[in-house]
């Protein structure tokens, strides 16, 4: 399986290590600056699904099941606590990313991309010489089905990173099945449908890294998208606000809560009697727009 391909470009991280006042002309994006159609509105905050709620019984499941539901259908977006991983592996995991993005640029040389992948420390999707550059480092590969692995990525990383990744991806795919459960019985889908197409999905995560900005009013961390995959989790690293999510034409700030993760049900969850689906797991910070059916 291929994601498509992207030019190699340089290491946004490795570039501010030397200190500078501007930034490079290719990470200016004054594109993304249109005041007329970027307000941004604090008032709102989007939903927050007590995943445990929703699995026990009675008059607390049906109304942590209707908000569900709502969240799903109105925001895309939503915020889901307790939802059964452990806060210890959470913690882990935020610590090796921490580490995996400080190591030495020798070491990274080894994991970047290969030319015309995706997958690898880069940026993604870059398909010109010309095209505007996001201000961020990106660590892309596929974790499961375990047959699907770059030889050259997954078995390379330093342990503990790669046994933490490794429970990880089952504990998450574990949970995403959980979520497609859920989604089934608030839309009132009989033989568990949803769930068997999704059985064989795929899983990748992805881990962006924002540096420093000298300019920061000036570039943008992430292109602002929408997910054309079937169900994307993030965690947040740090307690910056840098997650928006667009609503009704106004971008709404997401604040993220301790030990929850951010939901986006993704473009494809829309078009149900496709039969190729994708859990997709990605570490990041990520901006889009809400789907569902």
């Amino acid at each position: 399986m291929e994601y498509g391909s992207s030019l190699l470009v340089p290491s946004v991280q490795e570039l501010v290590k030397e200190p500078i006042i501007t930034v490079p002309s290719r990470y200016i994006r004054p594109d993304q600056y249109d005041k007329t159609s970027n307000k941004i509105i604090s008032v709102s905050e989007i939903p927050v699904i007590n995943f445990q709620n929703l699995l026990c019984h009675g008059e607390l499941s049906e109304s942590e099941l209707a908000s569900f539901h709502s969240a799903c259908r109105d925001w895309g977006f939503f915020q889901l606590i307790n939802h059964g991983i452990s806060s210890s592996l959470v913690e882990k995991i935020k610590t090796d990313i921490q580490d995996f993005f400080n190591l030495p640029m020798e070491e990274k040389k080894k994991l970047w991309q290969h030319s015309g992948e995706v997958e690898g420390f880069g940026q993604a999707f870059v398909k010109s010489e010309e095209q505007k550059l996001d201000w961020n480092d990106i660590f892309f590969l596929t974790t499961l089905p375990v047959s699907l692995r770059k030889p050259h990525l997954f078995p390379k990383l330093p342990t503990p990173f790669r046994d933490n990744l490794e429970t990880c991806a089952l504990e998450l795919k574990n949970l995403a099945k959980a979520i497609i459960s859920q989604m089934e019985k608030a839309l009132e889908i009989k033989g568990k449908e949803m769930t068997r197409m999704f059985e064989d999905g795929m899983q990748a995560m992805r881990m962006n890294y924002y540096p420093p900005c000298p300019q920061p009013e000036q570039v943008m961390g992430l292109t602002p998208h929408s997910d054309s995959v079937g169900l994307t989790i993030l965690l947040q690293i740090s307690e910056v606000e840098g997650l928006q999510i667009k609503k009704d034409g106004m971008w709404v700030p997401v604040k993220p809560l301790p030990n929850a993760f951010i939901v986006n049900i993704g473009d494809i969850v829309e078009v149900i009697n496709y039969h190729l689906f994708f859990f997709f797991f990605f570490w990041e910070l990520k901006v889009g727009t809400p789907s569902y059916f």
